[in-house]
């Protein structure tokens, strides 16, 4: 006769946290808890049994307090890029407009390969009191309700219907979270009774484990495929994308750059792979990169992508290449790496350089093409600090970068998102230090700035907490999304925020302008629904916040405050003005496509059209 395991009796919730606060992960030969804690909001759907378990271990799973569910998802995306998608957070919410406000964050972490784990509420699986509070009922399916919408947008989904399910659950979402190929959110529905329900959980179940992110090995015959194409390369380039920070390859992709001399260009994912000054390092490249990549990038032969999925951006829409270039693709997901008929390599990057370096030892890319890179790179160096030059001209985003690029530390973390700072970070920030940037435009999300950055926060604090965290944001941005400065003030987690005034949403402004539109809608000078604009008083409602808020006149100011800043122990906030329309970076900057209108009665657009079209025939069709 075989003796039953022993048991443990627990809530479901119980065991969800329980078996959480036992995972933990091996970082450089040290045990960490895999989940750093969790972000939440309590509502009646989640805070009678989940907030019951999470108050037993707040030591080992601090639960802080959200101000808004979406910016607690974009605290949670912060979090994981900053320690390099080796630790999630967990996010909390209620059973309605609560857990759907975390739709977009959850988009966000989907379309940037983010591990995050959503903890919602659900309608009561007896169905007995229904329809319940903030149910969403679907006449013709009763199992269908707003949970259901984030199948879309997470990479796992379940509902717990049972308590003895999440046996199978919980670990089916952690190796979804830690797979560099599927990497992402994973979504748990929790209904309210069934988080009550009570199950005799097998104590091994309990038991500490240790987690270790694969490194997967790439096929040797495409290997051997990548290194003959690599071999017959008189112009080769490497695209560096953010895989390379969350293989933790970046020393790895720079030793084969050296070994081959073979020029680099960065993503916006994958700024600060390489520094500043290394000579192999080209640029930016794409829509918001810079002369020196795009330049090259017409002329390469062969393009070696590495953890990049090549979105519009980075390829100009396709148009930032030739049409005979071919594309070399490394990548753990096999979806990115077999992108417009790349030669895929699928495997961890680190890995695959390895390997490919090995299979095209003794090959060197001709003297004359490295050189010509290096002489497009020192011209775009020129440009640079021509652009965030301070002088006698209205205050620009480039300015405000360059002020503070020059006075933070090499470790200090840049937080950008959406609107017209990411192109301008991207093209004047010089990188001082290995993953030190997070500029958020895999979905490019508005508000992501200050709560991206106060997730960032958290997990620096927990290695690095002498280094700052600095923020840089529109007034539109900050607008949207703000409330996460209080958060940073309550929890003691010091941000640097520089809020760059340009009275509205520029950015679209100057596009909807460029497309031979009339201003409209976009800066606030310009709504006809607005009788009379008028602008808000930032510094005073960061100060109402908590924060130490000022504002500042001029660049020169600026970079005074921002001593002050560094010097502070509370979040700092600092307010500038910049031109809506005039010190935008102009260069470096490739065709993108975006929809103009084929018939119009304006002149302007029309022209502007055909003007946007004429660049069309450099586009590559699928190849």
């Amino acid at each position: 006769m075989t003796t039953a395991p022993d048991t443990i009796r627990l809530t479901t919730a119980q065991a969800v946290i329980r078996w959480l606060s036992n995972q933990f992960i091996e970082i450089d030969g040290e045990e960490l808890r895999l989940c750093g804690g969790g972000f939440g909001i309590f509502g009646h759907g989640n805070v009678t049994c989940l907030g019951e378990a999470l108050y037993n271990v707040q030591d080992e799973l601090p639960l802080y307090r959200g101000q808004n569910e979406q910016s607690m998802g974009f605290a949670a995306a912060g979090y994981s890029k900053q320690w390099l998608r080796q630790r999630f957070m967990f996010c909390t919410a209620s059973a309605g407009p609560g857990t759907s406000n975390l739709l977009t964050s959850a988009a966000l972490a989907h379309a940037n390969r983010l591990p995050m784990l959503l903890l919602c509420g659900d309608t009561f699986l007896t169905r007995l009191p229904d329809p319940v509070l903030q149910q969403m009922e679907n006449f013709g399916d009763p199992t269908f309700g707003v949970n259901d919408a984030f199948k879309p947008v997470v990479r796992y989904w379940d509902r717990i219907t049972h308590p003895a399910q999440v046996i199978q659950s919980l670990p089916a979402a952690i190796a979804i979270m830690l797979d560099p190929a599927d990497c992402g959110p994973a979504f748990l529905g929790l209904p309210q009774d069934v988080q009550g329900w009570t199950y005799d959980y097998p104590t091994v179940f309990f038991e500490k484990k240790i987690h270790r992110i694969r490194r997967m090995r790439p096929d040797t015959n495409e290997i051997a495929d990548a290194a003959a194409l690599l071999k017959s390369a008189k112009r080769p380039m490497i695209i560096a994308g953010g895989g390379v920070q969350y293989s933790r390859a970046a020393a790895d992709l720079t030793a084969f750059a050296e070994r081959h001399q073979i020029p680099v260009v960065e993503t916006i994912a994958g700024r600060a792979n390489m520094l500043a000054t290394h000579p192999l390092n080209i640029g930016p490249i794409g829509v918001t990169g810079s002369n020196s990549a795009n330049e090259i990038a017409e002329q390469t032969d062969v393009i070696v992508a590495v953890g990049t999925r090549l979105q519009d951006f980075t390829t100009g829409s396709w148009t930032a290449f030739a049409q005979d270039a071919r594309f070399i693709s490394i990548n753990a997901a096999r979806h990115d790496a077999a992108k417009h008929m790349s030669l895929p390599v699928v495997g961890d990057a680190k890995l695959a350089l390895e390997d490919l370096a090995r299979a095209v030892d003794g090959y060197e890319t001709p003297k004359a093409w490295t050189g010509l890179a290096q002489e497009r790179r020192t011209a775009w160096d020129v440009y640079v600090a021509e652009n965030v030059e301070v002088g006698n001209r209205p205050a620009s985003y480039a300015q405000a970068i360059g002020v503070v690029n020059a006075l933070c530390d090499p470790r200090d973390r840049v937080v950008a998102a959406a609107g017209g700072l990411p192109a301008e970070v991207t093209a004047n920030w010089r990188t001082l230090s290995e993953s030190t940037v997070d500029v958020e435009f895999g979905f490019s999300c508005m508000g992501y700035e200050i709560a991206g950055a106060w997730g960032a926060r958290i997990a620096q604090m927990e290695r690095e907490a002498d280094k700052n965290t600095i923020v840089f944001v529109g007034d539109g941005s900050y607008m949207l999304m703000n409330s996460d400065i209080y958060s940073s003030v309550l929890s003691q987690k010091k941000l640097i925020i520089c809020v760059l005034d340009n009275g509205g949403f520029a950015v679209i402004n100057k596009l909807q302008n460029n497309t031979g539109n009339e201003s409209f809608n976009n800066l606030i000078s310009d709504s006809p629904t607005i009788p009379e604009p008028f602008g808000v008083d930032f510094e005073a409602h960061a100060a109402s916040q908590g924060a130490i808020a000022e504002t500042v006149l001029n660049p020169t100011e600026l970079g005074e405050a921002f001593e002050r800043a560094k010097s502070s122990s509370k979040t700092h906030v600092i307010v500038m003005k910049v031109d809506p329309y005039e010190g935008w970076t102009t260069e470096g900057h490739t065709w993108w496509e975006v929809g103009t209108p084929h018939i119009t009665t304006s002149d302007r657009v029309r022209e502007a059209h055909v003007d946007w079209e004429s660049s069309r025939s450099k586009q590559r069709k699928g190849v």
